[in-house]
């Protein structure tokens, strides 16, 4: 996994539930590039199209709130988002996107400090978000330790695949 990642940002709001994030019409598909093909279609089906890999998605608070699918963290993964910074997110899509691999970094305010095609550079050890155009830096949460180490395998399942017992 990369530490430092640089790339623009698309922001949504508040309250963006998993519906939103994978609308549950797609949920019989089983190809991972056809589920990122339709991420976010529930806020705006022109997103993901649209959408260059390796940016990332910054939102406002509860990001995730809703079912408890996986789809959710998956998609996001498929459309290539490489992180989503957010005011806070609901805990079982946090705990679902880090065991997944995906890195989500709690920042509040951010939502409301950006906006769309701003480019960032983000620290996912430190927490720090760099605003490229102004080198204003936002410090968000740290990513504890074993959360860390479950991102830096790759997911929870490549970590506990290259322990050994």
């Amino acid at each position: 996994m990369e530490r430092v990642l640089r790339g623009k940002v698309i922001v949504l709001g508040d309250n963006i539930d998993t519906d939103q994030i994978y609308p549950g019409r797609y949920l019989e598909l089983v190809d991972p590039k056809e589920i990122g093909s339709h991420c976010l279609a529930g806020v705006d089906e022109n997103i993901a199209p649209n959408f260059v890999k390796g940016d990332m998605i910054v939102a406002g608070s509860n990001f995730g709130c809703g079912s408890s699918r996986e789809h959710a963290p998956i998609s996001l993964i498929n459309m290539g988002a490489s992180v989503v910074i957010a005011d806070s997110f609901a805990r079982i899509f946090y705990r679902n996107s880090i065991n997944l691999g995906l890195p989500l970094i709690v920042c509040k305010g951010i939502s409301r400090a950006l906006k769309d095609g701003d480019e960032i550079e983000v620290d996912i050890e430190e927490g720090t978000i760099t605003l490229i155009k102004t080198a204003k830096l936002f410090q968000g949460e740290k990513i504890g330790e074993y959360a860390m180490n479950i991102l830096e395998a790759g997911g929870i399942k490549p970590l506990f695949r290259e322990r050994k017992f």
